[in-house]
């Protein structure tokens, strides 16, 4: 049976490693540190995918709540009241309701009053 020589799997393998780490400062262009950084690179954007979508509602909120506040009502009170009145906007909507219309983000601001009197 003939030996099996793998240097052009590992050389390829390497070289798919090199390419990704270029721009890297120092000992991090080398194999086993470049190695490294790449697979930590790609464990921090895997999980910052799903921690961008967080991000987004959080800032969402805190807009909205801005906005409603300055109407008079809370954040809690203004989703309750939305929730009450049947009218299904969502997050993203709203807070750019709330910085682009502003007309608009205070007729739901109102109809959530009114829902949330009766």
């Amino acid at each position: 049976m003939p030996r099996v020589t793998r240097g052009t799997k590992a050389h390829s393998r390497r070289k798919k490693i090199l390419k990704a780490a270029r721009g890297y400062v120092g000992g991090r262009k080398l194999y086993r540190q470049g190695r490294e950084t790449i697979e930590k690179g790609l464990t921090y954007a895997y999980r910052d995918r799903r921690v961008r979508k967080r991000d987004f509602r959080r800032l969402w909120i805190v807009r909205i709540n801005a906005a409603a506040r300055e109407e008079g009502l809370s954040y809690s009170n203004l989703m309750n009241g939305l929730k009450l009145a049947g009218v299904e906007v969502d997050r993203k909507a709203l807070a750019e309701m709330a910085v682009n219309e502003r007309e608009g983000f205070n007729q739901l601001v109102a109809v959530a009053k009114s829902k949330l009197a009766a």
